[in-house]
């Protein structure tokens, strides 16, 4: 039978309470508002290249999607973001499937794709695709999909390998095609990895998108980036800096986050 202590009832030894939920954010929101007027105050301290006024980043902040030329950029960079993360996501998932069932091929794509792609660095491959393909879109999407295909790679990867194969055994023995079996098992097995893939390959894109469009793209928010610096607007800088904290903020908040939670709970107990 199962004592009180046990079952955590009266009797139960606890430790030490933690801060609660609200303390918490409570601590987070002072430690916000100290920034935010620390910077304030420094603002008015140095001239306004240096460290420009919130007014000002909140003004170039709002030009950045009300503007239709900083619009137009915005909207490459999105699309950029947009194109990589689903030629990346496809070409890992093709390539780890292939490893998955067809074997003599993983030492090729495990052992010396992985790794190579993985090793190589983002500015690496934009320098190469401006010798390449010249500083156009395609470079950029060049980049970022060299840079986040290993995630997808390695993460799905571990999908596979984590799948149930009593699970599969079961698929089989009632007769089971291979393709009705990877589709009605496999792919459902696989939604959790897929989706913490996503969200990693998001917050990567946007990092190796700026350093993209920087040097070997024409339009975009790296773009924008680059126009700023020669022009010491640096109220651009921070807009754009700002934009991207909270676009990728809110992102994994309401999108992927639940997406990863919905899939894990859903399916992960295939996995």
């Amino acid at each position: 039978m199962t004592s009180a202590v046990a079952r955590g009832g009266p009797g139960a030894a606890t430790g030490p309470a933690g801060p609660s939920v609200a303390a918490r954010r409570a601590v987070a929101a002072a430690f916000v508002a100290v920034l935010a007027l620390a910077w304030v105050v420094s603002s008015g301290r140095v001239p306004a290249y240096m460290l420009p006024p919130p007014a000002d980043v909140g003004a170039a902040m709002w030009a950045l999607v009300a503007t239709p030329v900083r619009a137009v950029h915005l909207g490459a960079t999105l699309a950029h973001i947009g194109a990589s993360i689903a030629i990346a996501f496809v070409g890992g998932a093709v390539l780890a499937v292939v490893a998955h069932y067809a074997r003599w091929s993983a030492p090729a794509i495990h052992r010396r794709l992985g790794p190579f792609l993985s090793a190589f660095s983002g500015i690496g491959w934009t320098l190469l695709g401006v010798i390449w393909f010249g500083v156009s879109s395609f470079t950029v999407v060049f980049t970022i999909v060299a840079v986040l295909l290993p995630f997808a790679l390695v993460n799905l990867r571990e999908g596979l390998l984590a799948l149930d194969a009593e699970l599969l055994e079961m698929g089989r023995s009632f007769g089971r095609r291979r393709g009705a079996a990877f589709l009605l098992l496999v792919l459902p097995s696989l939604l959790p990895f897929a989706a913490a893939t996503l969200r990693i390959m998001f917050g990567v894109a946007w990092k190796v998108t700026l350093t993209a469009e920087l040097f070997g793209g024409g339009r975009g928010l790296g773009y924008v980036i680059n126009v700023a610096r020669q022009d010491y607007d640096t109220a651009t800088l921070f807009a754009v800096i700002a934009f991207i904290i909270v676009a990728v903020t809110l992102a994994d908040r309401l999108v992927f986050g639940p997406l990863e939670r919905r899939t894990a709970r859903q399916f992960g107990g295939r996995a």
